[in-house]
């Protein structure tokens, strides 16, 4: 009897072995086989099987492979008939190239966001996936794990269910401090990014991803100024936007990845206004918990209004979430919750690339698309 088919971690970075080894592990008997992993050194492509071995309590660790190898580089991983899907977390500039070589080896890939560095290079990946892979059957999805997380996905339904009433206005605030010390940070390609936006792409597109699947129309507009305000977070690192969407709302984003410490004021994350109610979504702790606080308007009593409030708590789960419908996919089941569509993701990357370039003109965010 031939051996279940099993996959391969492409990336032996921090997010692989912190957020994707646990995820696999969360899986119990639903979790594929992890086989191989590639990583450009060996020394790092070893640490990660050695760390797959005991977080996934497998009885041997995964085969490495690393360039250099003849026999045992990448090209040899992917021509593994017993490898049927690959998670591809690679640097931002190298993931392209990386997506379509599985691709044209016959792997289902999920792809870490995102998607690609900018909307030219996404639209022109999508565009071969859609002509050259999908017919073939093959699978391919962007890990974008905002929008697979219970608590978004929770204030998403709240708001889709009429308890807010018509949406009026939303404002999203993104506060990070990171130094020079900072894991992130001290990852090579982070450090001298050649990439537009630095961590504002590497990390914003989270954000963007929340709004996306939260809000009930798309995002059309954006009027944005773009800064640097820490040098060694080149090229830029905070944005202050005003946003547009279709269904004739508009909000507020402030995003910054060079808050000046590491304590933060109280502020909402996310805030959603409607006609009869609003939210709000916060993040918090390790693992990380979503709170949303719904507030409703029920009708009058006395002249004032009576509000009834709901909390919801979902842990984070959504690296496990997007790693279910994933494998689900590939059996060819849809859950119907379109997690790691590609196209969703360049919208997200469209945004960011819009913010980083408007200096304060409105920019049409279908036609940046469709350009």
């Amino acid at each position: 009897m031939s051996s279940p088919p099993g996959i391969a971690i492409l990336g032996a970075g921090i997010f692989a072995k912190e957020a994707h080894l646990p995820a696999l592990a969360s899986l119990g008997d639903d979790a594929p086989v992890l086989k191989a992993v590639y990583s450009r050194s060996e020394k790092s492509a070893t640490d990660l099987a050695n760390a797959a071995k005991e977080k996934l309590k497998l009885s041997q660790a995964p085969t490495i492979y690393y360039d250099g190898n003849p026999s045992g580089d990448l090209d040899a991983l992917l021509s593994r008939d017993d490898i049927a899907a690959v998670l591809v977390v690679l640097p931002i500039n190298s993931q392209p190239a990386i997506i379509l070589k599985a691709l044209e080896k016959g792997k289902h890939v999920l792809s870490e966001k995102p998607v690609a560095p900018d909307v030219e290079k996404a639209k022109a990946l999508i565009q071969e996936y859609e002509a050259q892979y999908r017919p073939k059957g093959l699978v391919w999805r962007v890990a974008e794990n905002f929008e697979a997380e219970p608590g978004y996905r929770a204030a998403a339904k709240a708001i889709r269910d009429g308890k807010l009433g018509d949406v009026q206005f939303f404002k999203a605030t993104v506060l990070n401090y990171v130094s020079k010390d900072s894991k992130y940070y001290k990852t090579p390609w982070r450090t001298v990014p050649d990439y537009q936006g630095g961590f504002l792409l590497d990390g914003g597109v989270h954000t963007i991803a929340a709004l996306r699947t939260i809000l009930p129309y798309p995002l059309t507009h954006i009027s944005s100024f773009a800064s640097l305000n820490k040098d060694y977070l080149m090229p830029h690192d905070t944005i202050n936007a005003i946003l547009k969407s279709e269904g004739h709302y508009h909000g507020t984003l402030d995003m910054t990845f060079a808050f000046p410490t590491e304590k933060k004021p109280k502020t909402d994350s996310y805030l959603v206004s409607g006609s009869a109610g609003w939210l709000t979504i916060n993040s918090a702790g390790t693992p990380p918990v979503v709170t949303v606080e719904v507030n409703s308007v029920k009708g009058s009593h006395g002249g004032k209004d009576e509000v009834v409030q709901e909390v919801i708590e979902e842990a984070g789960r959504g690296v496990e979430a997007e790693w279910r419908s994933f494998l689900g996919a590939i059996a060819g089941k849809d859950d119907g919750q379109g997690l790691g569509d590609p196209n969703g993701a360049l919208v997200d990357v469209s945004v960011i690339q819009a913010a980083l370039n408007s200096n304060g003109d409105l920019v049409d965010l279908g036609k940046l698309v469709a350009a």
